[in-house]
């Protein structure tokens, strides 16, 4: 008689243990086990719980394949979910074999799990190896399905709601979870992915399970807004007209102010800081260096000499790569909606800005469109206070545009979900790489799905708070996508296209170079554990298959890309990897984390603009400059979003952070715990360097940089 002892934990989540019955097969080389009941006196699953059991076999089964864990019925109780986190079973003679899961276990059903020693595809030989990741794979590819939002867009996840995505059985692996061990002394508990204080007996009430749909989502973000907040938006939210005063914008966020939020309402209409943002705001992706000046932007020496100085020329300054533009070019064809009833306007502007000799970059002169002539005057810091303002803030209501849509939404929340799609269709619970990314993958589907419920739907908050509506969004996204390139997804090529290497106080660059360097260093230690040789990679067919799905899916086959559709070296393995992890927690933190910061002084982000673009100089006063700004409902309903969209989940799992153990050899976890020294390095040269600035740069900070994208 052989005797394997079984220890399975549930994990620490609301709603994770179960009153089914659970029993295991054990499969192994030289045979498998009788299924087995899993019962001890008093409750077996309960969340958090730690429970050990005996599974006797006849004789030894050798080397553990799979463990087969069967949920069924119990008694007359309904059927429920559990979530299994891991369990370890040791053999007669003392060898130790772990199954990580991790997943929700939904109905009536037996899954099987694998031993979690990852391997590729080319290490696995046996017949019933290989049948178990193919049966694995078709289960989620029937699951896991494409489907094109709007044409020139990256494909995402075919679900219909929210809330088929939390109750339907299949999408298992990707449900979220709220953590049991939120809560406040109230009593209270926190979502996922909204950080509101929530009444978990009302919460469990309306969904026993957690889950939500859109619309329920929605309602208890607005209901959670603390009250002082909802009192002061609530006459707000519903009004239409032009703000009197800028001092009557500064009132309406007053109990949410932060350090950045107050310094930008201090210095947001001096031209240090208009570009200082261009550097370390939360666009930070927009400068180019210049060798010449593109013709249509017509400026002159005689034009900027007065901000250049005395002795300066342009030309020269131009030949020593300390001329910068910003060119909002994607936005000239953009269409535009009304909004309360009165028609928006847009401007594609150009931006040309200096780096002066104390280091700090200026704007030099400001064209609002891409067409030079008698209607399109170059703004200078010469004209008038007010004539300058207003062209700056142009150019923010541009950059906010394209942030929203482009750098934020589509660069990451987009992609990060055709990565996490591929990663979940093609590799196997077993394959390195399905380890090393699921952490990033974390609620990006859900999150995505709920955006386009609540944000991007037909007169969703998109329609109600920008010029361009979702018909634009829809154009600018496709027209962003198509011009998308492999060098602008890696951090360290898009710097150096861009001519920005040298630029002094460029933290977001700092920051960023250093957590890649770190993310790279870490993933070329596990890329090198399991691919030893270039074969290894060619010969990695689910490999092979994953990042064709993602050439196909997130970039549309499109060659003049640069994207790989194929991988052939484990160098350009490391890159490919290096740049997704980069890009679902680094890049995703530094253009979201600061919307609040950067926005909730509305001039220094205006998401519409209700009047044209000047096309004379000299007619700009206050009260023509407030009624070009975007009405107070718009202003406070995008306020709302760039608070909500800021906070941190408060189940947050930092950079590094990988609290499911789905790496058990030695060599990787050496390495994780080797990448999270890295990045403890790393945040404390930020918090020093913090420490003598005047406006801290926080946002790549890597205890504030989540894992995936989250929120």
């Amino acid at each position: 008689m052989a005797v394997y002892r079984v220890r399975v934990t549930t994990g620490a989540y609301l709603g994770a243990g179960t009153l089914d019955n659970i029993s295991v097969t054990l499969v192994g080389m030289c045979g498998e086990s009788p299924k087995q009941l899993l019962d001890r006196m008093g409750r077996d699953f309960a969340p958090g719980s730690v429970q050990k059991y005996k599974v006797r076999c006849s004789a030894e089964l050798g080397e553990l394949l799979l463990l087969r864990l069967h949920k069924e019925r119990y008694a007359f109780f309904p059927k429920d979910s559990w979530y299994c986190s891991h369990i370890c079973v040791t053999a007669p003679d003392g060898t130790l074999f772990h199954f990580p899961c991790y997943q929700w276990i939904e109905g009536y059903c037996t899954i099987e799990l694998r031993p979690g020693t990852a391997r590729t595809i080319c290490q696995d030989s046996l017949p019933i190896l290989l049948d178990h990741r193919k049966r694995e794979l078709q289960a989620r590819q029937e699951c896991y399905r494409w489907k094109i939002y709007a044409p020139g867009f990256p494909g995402i996840v075919d679900v219909s709601s929210f809330e088929q995505m939390e109750s339907d059985k299949k999408f298992a692996l990707t449900r979220t979870t709220a953590c049991a061990d939120q809560d406040d002394s109230s009593g209270n508990r926190y979502l996922p992915f909204f950080p509101m204080k929530v009444d978990i007996p009302s919460l469990l009430h309306m969904e026993p399970n957690i889950r939500y749909s859109a619309t329920k989502t929605t309602s208890l973000i607005f209901n959670a807004i603390p009250p002082s907040l909802g009192m002061k938006l609530r006459g707000l939210l519903d009004r239409k007209g032009s703000w009197k005063k800028l001092d009557d914008i500064r009132n309406v966020f007053w109990c949410h102010k932060t350090f950045t939020s107050e310094y930008v309402t201090e210095h947001w209409c001096e031209d240090h800081f208009f570009g200082y943002q261009y550097l370390n705001g939360v666009n930070p992706v927009m400068l180019h260096c210049l060798s010449s000046l593109p013709s249509k932007l017509p400026v002159t020496n005689d034009m900027v000499a007065p901000s250049l100085g005395p002795g300066t020329c342009l030309q020269t300054e131009l030949e020593r790569g300390n001329i910068f533009l910003a060119d909002y070019w994607i936005l000239a064809d953009v269409p535009v909606q009304c909004l309360n009833g009165r028609q928006q306007y847009l401007a594609a502007p150009l931006c040309l800005l200096w780096l002066n000799p104390q280091g700090a970059l200026m704007p030099l002169a400001i064209q609002l469109s891409q067409t030079p002539g008698p209607n399109s005057p170059i703004f200078l810091p010469t004209d008038s206070d007010w004539d300058w303002l207003l062209a700056k803030t142009w150019v923010r209501n541009s950059d906010f545009l394209v942030h929203e849509n482009n750098t934020h939404f589509l660069c990451t929340h987009l992609l990060c979900e055709a990565f996490a799609m591929a990663t979940l269709r093609q590799l196997p619970l077993c394959h390195p790489i399905y380890k090393l990314l699921l952490p990033h993958t974390r609620y990006t589907l859900q999150v995505n799905t709920i955006a386009r419920a609540t944000l991007l739907n037909p007169e969703g908050l998109i329609d109600k708070v920008t010029s361009i509506g979702r018909q634009g969004l829809l154009y600018l996204m496709s027209t962003g996508l198509a011009h998308f390139t492999y060098t602008n997804f890696c951090l360290p090529d898009s710097l150096r296209a861009r001519g920005v290497l040298a630029i002094p106080n460029y933290h977001y660059r700092d920051d960023g170079l250093k957590i890649w360097a770190a993310i790279e260093s870490f993933v070329s230690e596990i890329v090198g554990y399991y691919y030893p040789s270039d074969a290894s990679v060619q010969q990695d067919s689910e490999l092979q298959a994953w990042v064709s799905e993602i050439f196909a899916q997130a970039f549309l086959s499109r060659k003049s890309s640069g994207f790989p559709c194929r991988l052939c070296t484990p160098k350009e393995l490391v890159k490919f990897l290096t740049a997704i992890i980069f890009n679902c927690s680094a890049q995703h933190a530094a253009v979201n984390s600061g919307q609040h910061d950067f926005g909730a002084w509305m001039p220094n982000a205006p998401s519409s603009m209700k009047q044209p673009p000047p096309q004379t100089k000299g007619m700009t006063t206050l009260e023509s400059y407030l009624e070009a700004l975007p009405e107070v409902n718009v202003t406070c309903n995008n306020l709302l979003l760039f608070w909500l969209v800021s906070q941190e989940p408060k189940d947050q799992r930092p950079l590094g952070t990988y609290p499911d153990d789905h790496f058990t050899e030695e060599a990787p976890r050496l390495s994780i715990a080797a990448f999270q020294n890295r990045l403890a390095q790393i945040s404390r040269d930020i918090r020093e360097r913090n420490q003598g600035l005047a406006l801290p740069y926080t946002y790549l900070d890597p205890p504030l940089i989540e894992n995936s994208v989250s929120i």
